[in-house]
């Protein structure tokens, strides 16, 4: 059982940093400029990214006896306020929302290759979050790309 408990764990870790990154897009979607309907329409898709990883992550850690995690993570709640303040003082809302969204893809990388470490994990899971970690890798890019060709038009 305490192997579970480490797996639930580190499952949980994940629903955190995947609702963190709702929450943070939704945040985005609603701060963005009706007029760039590029990003808002990046930031929902990427927000349901989430959600789907949220179920199925949710799904394993009931499957191993767990109570699967709500909520966010305190850094992630941090991370919002943060961005608040960024924007609150920016006059391209458009660079700093992408900017933001990089730290906050980063933060999720890192949560994943974390919990990659972990020896506990049966292959199932490896393969599950080995597969998760590169759907946001793809949305990682797309963020960079986008928040590069900002820099270089400004």
């Amino acid at each position: 059982m305490a192997q579970n408990a480490a797996i639930i764990e580190t499952l949980n870790d994940l629903i955190l940093i995947n609702n963190d990154r709702i929450a943070g897009y939704e945040k985005a979607y609603e701060e963005t400029d009706a007029s760039d309907t590029d990003l808002r329409s990046l930031y929902n898709s990427l927000a349901n990214h989430s959600r789907d990883n949220v179920l199925e992550l949710s799904g394993e850690v009931t499957a191993l006896g767990g109570q699967p995690a709500t909520g966010t993570m305190v850094s992630g709640k941090l991370y919002r306020v943060w961005m608040d303040v960024r924007a609150a003082f920016s006059s391209d809302g458009r660079k700093t929302s992408l900017e933001n969204s990089e730290f906050g893809e980063d933060a999720a990388q890192k949560a994943y290759d974390s919990a990659l470490e972990s020896d506990e994990l049966t292959p199932e899971l490896r393969a599950l979050i080995t597969r998760q970690k590169a759907t946001l890798k793809t949305g990682h890019d797309t963020i960079k790309r986008l928040r590069d060709s900002e820099k270089a038009y400004h």
